[in-house]
């Protein structure tokens, strides 16, 4: 069987500095938010191209001290209005209804499966503050033209970058292009820990202080709490491993462009749609997702023939049981997106000889 993830394998490739770093940690006997923790957050914001970065403890809680640093600001107040991707992982919307604001499921591109901006500017209210931009699958979202729209009704532009490591837009990685920018190092990204993680990124200095004592219980003096806030900060051990990985992600990240362009050249299949790329450097393939209208035999043909495959994601935030209260709305796009995505293994350490069978697989698909 050919695994869909790999992480076995691919954290081989780092473990001797791995083990190291950790070693480093253990016998510093300093666990959370130290030296280790300084020089990831120092390190990554210079990679992201921004001036503050806040390390936390996921990526769902790096969205979520975005949202309630702006609301300190007084830039949004509860119940106000966030426009999101309704074709997304369910963290981005579990955000903004934890922190009191109401999500609104805009529709998607059909080519890059990304936020569609025509929908967004159509889901605009008087309560609307903020547009989230998820940028799925490692693309970036069409980031000029949202926030054009931002930008005329006086809106926040928050990027969900959970899958989008090193991807770069225009000249700016993923992570500088917005207001405020969410990381998730979760272990199968692209930048993973071996752990939950996740950071913050901004230029907005104020609000990279707010957030950075919300992470800490609401404090940025011992026992002095300005605000009501959480326990969500990066520890040290995740912090030495992302250091080392950070070192890394280029490298592997030019590796799964090369294996994207050897799926997008060599499967022939009409069975299958592939993935629109708007800018190759845009980029980084967290996940090589295709569409069929028979997914569930397809899926089946795959598995059986020593395939693995996973679906992101089979239900539209508004075809989802915990946002019931959505049911009622029409989102052509993501609706058949859940039904026909079908995502491919895609991961540095993929032989040439697995690779070959899966697009071999894929192209007799239909023919026996």
């Amino acid at each position: 069987m050919i695994p869909f993830l790999n992480l076995k394998r691919e954290n081989e490739r780092y473990a001797s500095e791995t083990k190291e770093a950790v070693s480093r940690v253990v016998d510093s006997g300093w666990y959370i938010r130290g030296r280790e923790n300084n020089y990831f957050e120092a390190d990554f914001a210079s990679y992201c191209g921004v001036g503050y970065c806040v390390g936390v403890g996921n990526g769902l809680d790096a969205l979520r001290l975005i949202l309630m640093g702006y609301m300190q600001l007084g830039k949004i107040k509860e119940g106000d209005e966030v426009i999101l991707p309704a074709n997304t992982f369910i963290a981005t919307a579990l955000a903004v209804t934890q922190s009191g604001l109401t999500p609104v499921p805009a529709d998607c591109d059909i080519g890059s499966y990304n936020i569609d901006p025509v929908s967004v500017k159509e889901k605009i209210t008087g309560k609307t503050r903020a547009v989230i931009a998820v940028h799925l699958y490692g693309q970036v979202a069409a980031m000029d033209e949202l926030r054009e729209i931002t930008d005329q009704h006086s809106l926040l532009l928050i990027e969900d970058a959970a899958q989008a490591h090193g991807a770069i837009y225009n000249g700016r990685r993923a992570g500088s292009v917005g207001d405020a920018a969410a990381f998730s190092f979760y272990p199968v990204k692209n930048l993973g820990s071996l752990g939950d993680a996740g950071a913050v990124t901004t230029n907005d200095e104020e609000l990279a202080g707010i957030i950075r004592a919300l992470s800490n219980y609401g404090s940025d003096e011992k026992y002095i709490h300005k605000y009501k806030g959480l326990n969500s900060r990066l520890d040290e051990l995740q912090a030495a491993i992302l250091s080392v990985k950070l070192g890394y992600i280029d490298e592997d990240n030019a590796l799964r462009r090369e294996i994207a362009r050897f799926y997008m050249e060599n499967i022939k299949n009409d069975f299958f749609i592939l993935p629109e790329v708007k800018g190759w450097d845009s980029h980084v393939f967290h996940l090589f997702v295709i569409r069929c209208q028979e997914r569930a035999r397809v899926q089946q043909y795959l598995s059986d023939n020593g395939i693995q495959t996973q679906i992101h994601y089979p239900h539209a935030i508004h075809r989802q049981q915990a946002y019931a209260e959505l049911s009622h709305l029409s989102l052509p796009v993501a609706e058949q997106l859940q039904d026909e995505v079908l995502s491919l293994p895609l991961y540095p350490s993929l032989t040439k000889e697995e690779l070959n069978k899966i697009v071999d697989t894929l192209n007799n698909y239909g023919t026996i």
